[in-house]
């Protein structure tokens, strides 16, 4: 069921928001300081591209606090608020639910990825 659903979520949504990602991480990585924020977009990017099946574990410690928080400044409210719509609008119908509930479970890792894990 998992490969069906990360092939249609590829389809329908999922490229648009693994891009995101994608092009987040090549931004941060023009600079020395966002090189760390950027390999973690690029390693999101391969969730987001891919979400059925995966989950996501969230922790961390005050480092990962302080990076959060920089990381919401710059890029982490646009993102999460990219994929809270797309949640939104793929929960209209009671099909596109499954896409919708990937697409929240995102906007929560676009908002603070740092201190997370995926499994």
């Amino acid at each position: 069921m998992s490969f069906i659903g990360n092939v249609l979520w590829f389809i329908f949504g999922g490229f648009l928001s693994g891009l995101s990602w994608m092009l987040s991480g090549i931004i941060w990585c023009l600079t020395i300081i966002g090189i760390p924020y950027g390999k973690q977009c690029f390693r999101f990017a391969k969730l987001s591209f891919c979400p059925f099946g995966k989950d996501v574990e969230y922790g961390g410690g005050a480092i990962s606090l302080i990076a959060n928080i920089i990381w919401i400044i710059f890029f982490g409210l646009p993102m999460a608020f990219e994929n809270l719509v797309f949640g939104c609008l793929w929960c209209v119908t009671i099909v596109g639910i499954p896409f919708g509930l990937q697409f929240f479970k995102i906007a929560k890792l676009a908002f603070a990825p740092f201190g997370t894990k995926v499994k």
